[in-house]
């Protein structure tokens, strides 16, 4: 007599039976946001063009790029920070001080420009890796950390002058005017070539180098990451330096843009920084989100801004009517697909 009891038919966990789901749902869920910011800017795109004309001519857009150069930069390097599960208060103020300095050792010092833009980008990446090393080696919250070095960096700026410093080196004024021509008549300036550069570089970095993962794997589960035999520390010090260095860049080219030095340039520009984040995809826990998405999340701030410009009848301030719409929608987005996938 056979004793072995008949096998039972194998049936396949599911979420609900307390199974996991497939990888690949999990991953397209990631996509979303992405997915979501792109076409809400496709949107905003098409509805310019209908209702006014020229709203999608090459320079209108180019413009995009021109305008908010320094933004991108800036806020490719709040992308690191926030993918490694931290925040970066501190991104407008290191423009300011980038600035203060630049206009003062170019100014009253007489210093050439080429030989100032080194010394505030080795400046900035100092402050964001002094930030990031007091965060990793006292475990202190990045929030409380960044947003001192907000009102340090912000105060720097009015020990070097309480006033403005008018930047009038014709170097300065020469590379400012700089357009490199491209098809139909549109140019880009050097600043918006440089920010696209940048965002290359950011994306090779987050996707393509072992730093890239690890600021991924620290953002997604820290004490994980540390079993692994990861670089925790390394790369959130490294996440922060990067943002430092990305914030003094944004300096240079803000630098550039407004041809002056004030301890008053980028008020709240860190809030724009992390909105564009947000927007782009990016979790604000951590571990999800793409560099280029950051670049959408950008572009479709400056595209609400240029649609407001061209309504004329509205105030600047429906601008950040909509951005906080937006946010908060995308927030609550975030919320949703992050349960689903924390469930799954």
């Amino acid at each position: 007599m056979n004793s072995r009891l008949p096998k039972p038919p194998s049936v396949p966990l599911t979420p609900e039976h307390g199974g996991r789901a497939p990888r690949r749902s999990i991953a397209q869920s990631r996509y979303v946001p992405l997915a979501a910011t792109i076409a809400l800017f496709i949107a905003v795109s098409v509805i310019g063009s209908t209702m006014y004309t020229g709203f999608l001519s090459p320079q209108v857009f180019l413009n995009l790029l021109i305008d908010n150069a320094f933004l991108i930069v800036v806020a490719v390097g709040q992308t690191f920070v926030i993918l490694s599960g931290g925040i970066d208060l501190s991104v407008g103020s290191v423009i300011a001080l980038t600035t203060m300095v630049s206009a003062a050792l170019v100014e009253k010092a007489g210093w050439h420009p080429l030989v100032v833009i080194p010394l505030v980008l080795v400046m900035g990446t100092a402050f964001g890796t002094f930030i990031g090393w007091l965060i990793a080696r006292f475990r202190l919250q990045p929030f409380i950390v960044t947003l001192a070095g907000m009102f340090l960096a912000r105060g720097l700026c009015y020990l070097i002058s309480i006033d403005s410093i008018s930047i009038t080196h014709p170097w300065y004024a020469a590379v400012s005017q700089i357009r490199i021509p491209l098809a139909s008549d549109a140019s880009l300036s050097i600043g918006a070539v440089i920010a696209l550069v940048v965002l290359a570089v950011a994306v090779f970095v987050a996707h393509y180098t072992p730093f890239g993962r690890s600021i991924y794997a620290v953002g997604g589960n820290p004490h994980s990451a540390l079993l692994m035999g990861l670089p925790v520390h390394g790369a959130t010090i490294g996440a922060y330096a990067l943002s430092g260095f990305c914030s003094a860049l944004g300096g240079v080219l803000f630098t550039f843009y407004m041809l002056s030095g004030y301890g008053l340039h980028a008020m709240g520009l860190e809030l724009d920084a992390i909105a564009s984040v947000v927007i782009g995809g990016t979790l604000l826990t951590g571990g999800v989100g793409y560099v280029i998405g950051t670049l959408f999340g950008v572009l479709l701030l400056g595209i609400i801004q240029t649609l407001i410009s061209f309504d004329g009848s509205l105030s600047s301030w429906w601008t950040k009517i909509a951005v906080g719409a937006l946010l908060l929608v995308f927030c609550l987005s975030q919320r949703a697909f992050g349960y689903r996938a924390a469930r799954r």
